[in-house]
This record gives C-alpha cells, structure tokens and sequence, in this order.
C-alpha cells in the first residue's frame, strides 16, 4: 500500500511540475502576444519596404506589408470601393502585368501613434505605360499601421485617388 501511495504522489508531483510548466509556457506566449509599441521608425521602414516593393513588383513582399483583414476603401469621382487585402493584391498585380514601366513613391506626414498602433497621411505616386500612354495615380490616403512581429503592416486606409 505504502509503495502504491509513493506512486501516487511521484505522478501526483509529475502532474503538478507539468501543470506548472504550462502555467509558464502559457504565460511566455501571452506575454509575447500582447500587441508591439509602434514607433515612427517601423512606420519610415513600412513606408521604404513598401516603395522597393512596388518598384521591383515583388507581390510576395508586398503582402507581407498588408495585414490580413486588411480594409482599404478607395473614392474617386464621388464613386466607392472597398478592397479587403486579397482584392488589393490582385488589383496590383493586374496593373503590374497590364502595363510597363511601372513607377511607384510613397511619402508619409503626420504621424499619430497610439499603442501599437500609428494613423498617418500617406500620398503615393503611380505611374505606368499602357497602350503608349503614360499614366499616373495619385493617391492620398489617411492609413493605420499596426505593429505585428517587429514590423508595420497596413491595417486600414481610407483613400481618395486621381488619375492625371
């Protein structure tokens, strides 16, 4: 009887020591899951690893950039859209393989960061050849970034584009 009970107690104690490995490993994880702090330095790089991929057409690259339940809400000439980050690549892409000579700058102003998150104006230039002609989008956007693993992905950017 006495051995049983020392069995007993020795996987009462393993239960006990991997319960309290969980409760550790549990709270590592929540720990590293709670939200980066944005800074305006993950916003410059978002704004510089966004213009080099465009430019090199690295669609890969780009997504990286978007979050996934991404929303970009897009006006131009009192009409609407709405592009969740799947319609977004798409649309990029189509430009890309529809056009040459492709062209795209990006800047970025007043910068808001609250948290892990920033809201900034962002103006980005577009510019292409298409059946001999040249051209350019203009588009200002007002956009929240969000901080996810080390880096600033586009969260939301409500944007209104100009054609030239």
């Amino acid at each position: 009887m006495k051995r049983l009970w020392g069995k007993g107690l020795l996987a009462l104690l393993v239960k006990s020591a991997s319960v309290a490995a969980v409760v550790a490993v549990a709270s590592t994880v929540s720990i590293s899951a709670q939200a980066a702090t944005m800074t305006e330095a993950l916003v410059q790089n978002y704004v510089a690893a966004m213009k080099t991929s465009a430019n090199n057409q690295n669609i890969n690259q780009v997504a990286s950039l978007v979050a996934d339940d991404a929303l970009i809400s897009m006006s131009r000439k009192g009409k609407s859209t709405s592009l969740d980050k799947d319609a977004y690549l798409r649309l990029l892409q189509n430009s890309w393989s529809n056009t040459s000579n492709y062209r795209y700058d990006i800047s970025v102003d007043n910068i808001v960061i609250t948290g892990a998150q920033a809201k900034a104006n962002v103006t980005t230039n577009e510019s292409w050849v298409k059946d001999g002609q040249k051209v350019s989008f203009i588009t200002t956007s007002r956009v929240t970034l969000s901080a996810s693993t080390g880096n600033a992905v586009l969260l939301r950017a409500v944007s209104q584009v100009t054609i030239n």
